[in-house]
């Protein structure tokens, strides 16, 4: 078997043990066999036959190969199914990458609990684990931990990786601590658009980074010395922005104040997780911080990232466009409350329960019993504000709500250049929606949902929009190459099934 063959065949296999929540002792022990020889598999560093490798997938549960390279997973969703019962909204997505890269700010062991299981995250540790950090699975595949080398290696980045997620940017604020200059490939992810990084360079600079763009490869510099001198305002109150601005912050020796920051939920995470770090935070919730960073942290941490308001979002329109009863439990309800009063004002029957704490000790929490409703258009247009406004990324799940509701909805998605288009992909779905122009698309309702098959749109939650479209549709849709689904969510067609949904996870032979 060509070499090749064998280190796609034991990338393969890593994914599916990683998906599993198994480590490399957990699958040699069902296989009968060593560790370092599921070492050797995985780094296609030993010959492998294909009676192990239906071993190895009856031991896993998973199609490791078909003859070949694995072909993209697709769905099959039998829709106009009810949907019953609770379901529980997992970690954030957006803390959890945020964290990932904040760990490499310290120089301890840092845990993470119940880390979202997501392609994102295996693309970032992919990446940390090709410049040396030390990563596994613990507590059964649900926790993670993270142990950094005394050097990071980023000539050895794998870049592959690297590119596919655009977190990998989030890599410039602590890394401008660590080295002098260093090299990283230019940041990937959803398809949404020309997004630039000045932003980031603005806040960067004042800590001494420069950076110039060559072939696909942001090349850095950082001058030894450079501190502000001066409150940074970052020009654009961006999610990722602020991150990088607080990172690079955090291991200043010395006080940092960043003003026109983003108070949302994932920022939020990271604060609280530098806090455990040792570093001072002032004004969390604010648009202002006040940072006192520490020259060095050495500390072995322990953290919990709070739930994710986007899921819940999306498990909410769920239950929606499918006319269920459904209790969505863990929703934070802080990151809720405007999309629940818009809602409130187009009909929503909903209940809630009192609040109680998330694991991170600091943010609130609800269980959300969503019931079908008459929903009638809201009379003003929905459209995304900074926090605490109507989220950026549950914007698109309102096209879908929309549509099922009575009268015309316009939604301005201001903020990124054409994630509006694919919206207009809930057309072939049976809605009836007109794009006014790159970032203005009008919803009339209600819609009487038909099957149809499909290709995911390049974009996550415009992807997910769709799935929930099919799942309100009589009969039987496919939607195809679902990875940027994957990408945001964890297990999403299994835990849907769970509540009643009829979906099939498949691939091409």
């Amino acid at each position: 078997m060509a070499d090749d063959y064998l280190v796609r065949i034991g990338k393969l296999i890593r994914d599916a043990r990683q998906h599993r929540g198994w480590t490399q002792t957990q699958l040699a022990e069902a296989l009968g066999t060593s560790q370092s020889a599921v070492n050797r598999i995985e780094r296609g560093n030993q010959n492998i036959s294909l009676e192990m490798i239906a071993r190895i997938g009856e031991a896993l549960d998973s199609e490791i190969v078909s003859l070949g390279y694995a072909g993209p997973m697709h769905l099959r969703v039998v829709g106009g199914r009810r949907l019953s019962g609770a379901i529980d909204v997992k970690t954030s997505k957006n803390a959890c990458v945020a964290l990932l890269c904040a760990s490499l700010l310290n120089k301890g062991r840092t845990v993470l609990r119940r880390v979202a299981r997501i392609e994102e995250v295996y693309r970032l540790l992919e990446v940390l684990n090709s410049i040396g950090v030390r990563t596994r699975w613990i507590n059964d595949g649900v926790d993670l931990e993270l142990i950094p080398p005394a050097v990071l290696d980023m000539d050895a980045i794998d870049a592959e990786a690297a590119v596919r997620t655009r977190s990998i940017i989030m890599f410039l604020g602590p890394l401008l601590h660590r080295m002098e200059q260093f090299r990283l490939p230019y940041a990937g992810g959803c398809d949404l658009g020309t997004r630039t990084i000045e932003p980031h360079m603005i806040a960067l600079r004042r800590f001494g980074l420069d950076i110039t763009a060559t072939e696909g490869i942001y090349h850095a510099k950082v001058e030894p010395g450079v501190a502000p001198d001066c409150p940074i305002v970052l020009t654009e109150r961006g999610d990722t922005v602020t991150e990088n601005a607080l990172l690079a912050a955090a291991r200043h020796d010395g006080v940092t104040v960043i003003r026109n920051a983003s108070s949302n939920y994932m920022v939020q995470d990271l604060c609280f997780f530098l806090e455990a770090l040792g570093v001072k935070v002032e004004g969390i919730g604010t648009t202002t911080l006040t940072v006192h960073g520490l020259p060095v942290i050495d500390a072995d941490v322990d953290y919990s990232p709070s739930e994710d308001p986007v899921e819940a979002m999306s498990l909410l329109a769920a239950a929606v466009v499918t006319e269920s009863e459904l209790t969505i439990r863990r929703v934070p309800i802080e990151f809720m409350e405007i999309e629940l009063a818009v809602l409130e004002e187009m009909g929503l029957d909903h209940d809630r329960s009192a609040e109680y704490v998330a694991d991170n000790g600091r943010t609130r929490l609800v269980d959300l019993t969503v019931r079908p409703s008459k929903l009638e258009a809201p009379i003003d247009k929905i459209h995304p504000m900074p926090f605490p406004g109507l989220n950026i990324d549950n914007v698109p799940f309102f096209a879908a709500i929309a549509a099922v509701a009575q009268g015309q909805t316009l939604i301005h998605d201001w903020v990124y250049d054409n994630r509006a288009i694919y919206l207009t992909d809930l057309n072939r779905l049976g809605g009836r929606l007109q794009l006014l122009d790159p970032h203005r698309v009008l919803v009339e309702g209600p819609t009487r949902w038909r099957a149809a098959e499909m290709m995911c749109p390049p974009a996550l939650r415009p992807a997910v929009v769709v799935l929930l479209a099919m799942m309100a549709a009589e009969g039987t849709s496919v939607l195809r190459n679902v990875y940027v689904i994957n990408r945001g969510y964890e297990e999403l067609a299994e835990r849907l099934n769970s509540v009643g949904a009829q979906i099939e996870i498949f691939r091409d032979i």
